[in-house]
């Protein structure tokens, strides 16, 4: 299986000086063409970690804000990845938007969101969402979807519609601050445009050409 790539020239001339001002640029065209029915989910990105002995996972999360900082994403602390990143907080992040052949990967390093930023976008979900943060203790094993529904019922039984579900103290966010970041562009031929910042230790970027 083979595809072919037909795109205009990105080009180092076409860049935002700071690479969130052009990952806005790109993600707004990304969410335009997720309301064609181009792209589902566009904030969806696969977020890879790695363990204290260096043994790699990776899985799907929702972006849920960006900034100048970086890119924040919430998780269960006690999580495959939450005990990932409190033993290594190196972490990687791909937006494989491939319907528009385009691809934006981050590598960087990851805190902790403070309790009081937690609070404010857990209030923002869904009531469901609030309790799912609670029925899963996530990347656990259990012994049945039965066991799970059962869990949600009771806290559903606890905090009905309307009632203020408390934040778990196991759930939150984190920032990753990026070190790198890579807009991918594909093209003809394979001979596809990767234009990568780098993060220079005085607070401003490098710019470089990668080949494909």
């Amino acid at each position: 299986m083979r595809a072919h790539y037909r795109a205009q020239a990105f080009d180092e001339a076409d860049l935002a000086a700071h690479p969130m001002d052009q990952f806005a640029r790109w993600f707004k065209e990304a969410v335009h063409a997720a309301e064609l029915g181009g792209i589902y989910e566009p904030n969806a990105m696969v977020v890879s970690t790695a363990d204290a002995a260096g043994r790699p996972s990776s899985r799907t999360v929702l972006l849920k804000q960006y900034d100048e900082r970086g890119f924040v994403f919430y998780t269960n602390y006690e999580s495959r990845k939450g005990r990932d990143l409190a033993a290594n907080p190196h972490i990687a992040l791909l937006f494989p938007w491939h319907p528009m052949a385009r691809q934006v990967s981050v590598t960087g390093t990851v805190t902790r969101t403070g309790r009081g930023e937690t609070a404010a976008y857990f209030r923002t979900r869904p009531h469901g969402s609030q309790l799912g943060a609670w029925a899963s203790a996530q990347s656990s094993v259990i012994a049945s979807r039965a066991e799970l529904d059962h869990a949600y019922e009771e806290l559903h039984t606890r905090y009905p519609e309307g009632e203020r579900v408390p934040v778990p103290p196991h759930w939150g966010g984190f920032r990753v601050f990026p070190e790198t970041i890579e807009f991918w562009q594909g093209h003809e031929n394979r001979l596809h445009d990767r234009l990568r910042y780098v993060y220079r230790e005085d607070g401003t970027w490098r710019i470089e050409r990668l080949s494909p």
